[in-house]
């Protein structure tokens, strides 16, 4: 019986040991996943979201395979805020009227389509999300909306920041509008397969889609769950959106940019890209390297043909664009500054980006701050030539300096060579131009008003939210135009910039970038490029080995 007690007793104690070990076990398991999983107090607990726009693509199309998410990080501090990543948008969402619908005419407005809805449910802004945690507002709390320049203390708040494979990373926020491109996917693919550290970046897609159009980012992760689109789906937010519905790439990236969530880079891209080996470390590199918390690194890309190396990802482009390019084009109430095709050479400036005055749309590369500050208006609709210089000046005004990149880390399909029959047959949102008819007008004198390079009375465009999508007062308009030969009330530019452009340009500017890194104290510059008409050796160069095309 002794025996039989003792065998009892050992029996007991093997139960009780082992089901301790599932506890301990099940207990690491879920603070693993919680780990993992750091998300907004308003998240439902799916990684990948899709807003209740109206879709014309079957409603059971589900781009990836759902992951649930354990728990709920509840976010209150900007403390807790920035050790926060990956942050969904999930219900933090807002009903607006389609930008088109607003400045429709009564009569354009009969013909719009009875199953297309004028309403529509997006993501909020990240200021509407979690501005409570900065007092109400983070504009306010970054220089009371342009009203004064941020400081370094201000920037700091901005931004999270993970450990992968034991090294601290700053996370990347990436915008991918596209409109009926089959590219889509692959761009997203590769965004995260040619990272370093593809852990720390987050994908929001605008998927523009027709009935039968590929899903961007679509992948069959039952059959291969191994994919790097399925592996990385937690790290990807896609919207998809009704082709009818686009007005343009200004609504698009502007609908795109409203799923940022407090990273601390943020990245727009197009939808027809490819990366170079580790992009992700080259670009912070090249970020860091000018020294400056306002740098936004942006450029036209280069073309993707004989690029990249196909073995190794290397890029096997020697040269590089600079945005020095611009002039007037269109006439009357279209007339609006458009920057044309950049130069492209070796940078002769080595170990930092180089200045430019100009951004670019299709590659823009910043600090988070700059989306917050500097969000897209959406009140733009069938705008294309015009979004650049709209960005460009009111992030000038907010205090923010444009670089080119030493090197470029991803290439775009342009529709020539080996591209140019496929890119060809891309759909372009112009198709919906007879849904949007006299749209695109009232949006320009808009766009030219608030920017100063017009002076439309106010009942000829639309007003609203003026303050949001207007200019900042850390610089003024003048100063921009003074600086780089542009003269709005008569539509027209010194010609030649890209002389200036390079070297002779960061000789000027570079010692005017403040001592606290807080950019460039243009109230200190007296420079006003004017076109001699003359080529000599010391103007020729524009930061580049071989002159201008």
């Amino acid at each position: 019986m002794a025996l039989a007690s003792k065998r009892n007793n050992a029996s007991s104690m093997e139960r009780i040991v082992g089901l301790s070990l599932l506890i301990l076990l099940g207990l690491y398991c879920m603070l693993t996943v919680f780990a993992y999983y750091k998300v907004s107090q308003s998240d439902p607990g799916l990684p990948l979201v899709q807003s209740t726009f109206v879709t014309a693509a079957s409603s059971n199309e589900v781009p990836y395979q759902r992951q649930m998410v354990a728990d709920t990080n509840k976010i209150s501090s900007i403390s807790e805020l920035q050790n926060a990543f990956p942050i969904y948008v999930g219900k933090d969402v807002e009903t607006i009227i389609h930008p088109g619908v607003q400045v429709l005419s009564p009569t354009a407005l009969t013909k719009w389509p009875d199953d297309l809805p004028k309403n529509m449910s997006v993501p909020q802004f990240f200021d509407d999300s979690h501005g409570h945690l900065y007092g109400g507002s983070i504009r306010e709390f970054l220089g009371n909306n342009g009203e004064k320049l941020i400081t370094p203390e201000q920037a700091a708040k901005i931004g999270s920041k993970i450990t992968v494979r034991g090294k601290e990373v700053e996370t990347i926020y990436c915008s991918v509008a596209s409109y009926r491109d089959p590219e889509c996917s692959g761009t997203v693919a590769d965004v995260f397969e040619r990272a370093e550290y593809p852990e720390r970046i987050r994908v929001a897609i605008l998927d523009q889609r027709a009935e039968g159009d590929p899903v961007c980012g679509a992948a069959d992760c039952d059959a291969d769950p191994n994919q790097t689109l399925c592996k990385y789906a937690h790290l990807i937010e896609h919207t998809s959106l009704d082709a009818r519905l686009s007005c343009g790439p200004v609504f698009a990236r502007h609908l795109a940019h409203r799923h940022y969530r407090g990273e601390y880079f943020a990245m727009q891209i197009d939808s027809h890209v490819r990366f170079i080996e580790n992009w992700d470390s080259k670009i912070v590199g090249f970020w860091h390297s000018a020294n400056n918390e306002m740098a936004v690194l942006t450029t036209y890309l280069s073309d993707i043909n004989g690029s990249i190396d196909p073995i190794t990802h290397e890029s096997l482009h020697k040269t590089r664009p600079i945005m020095c390019a611009s002039d007037y084009e269109g006439n009357g109430e279209y007339r609006h500054l458009r920057h044309g095709q950049q130069p492209e050479g070796i940078p002769m400036i080595k170990g930092e980006p180089t200045l430019e005055p100009f951004w670019a749309a299709g590659f823009s590369f910043s600090r988070g701050h700059f989306v917050i500050q500097v969000p897209y208006d959406m009140y733009l609709p069938m705008v294309f030539q015009g979004e650049e210089i709209s960005i460009g000046l009111r992030g000038f005004t907010f205090g923010y300096d444009y670089y080119t990149p030493e090197e470029g880390v991803c290439f775009h399909m342009y529709a020539i060579k080996e591209n140019e029959a496929k890119r060809k047959k891309v759909p372009l949102f112009w198709e919906n131009s007879s849904m949007y008819t006299g749209v695109g007008m009232k949006a320009m004198r808009r766009l030219n008003t608030i920017i100063g390079m017009e002076n439309y009375p106010r009942d000829q465009w639309q007003t609203d939210e003026e303050e949001k999508y207007g200019l900042g007062k850390v610089r003024t308009t003048r100063k921009f135009f003074d600086v780089f030969g542009i003269h709005p009330e008569k539509h027209t530019v010194e010609q030649h910039l890209c002389r200036f452009v390079g070297q002779p340009m960061m000789k000027e500017l570079k010692p005017h970038l403040r001592s606290d890194r807080m950019g460039i104290d243009y109230d200190s510059v007296t420079y006003r490029y004017v076109d001699t008409g003359s080529v000599n050796n010391k103007h020729i160069p524009v930061g580049v080995k071989k002159a201008a095309a």
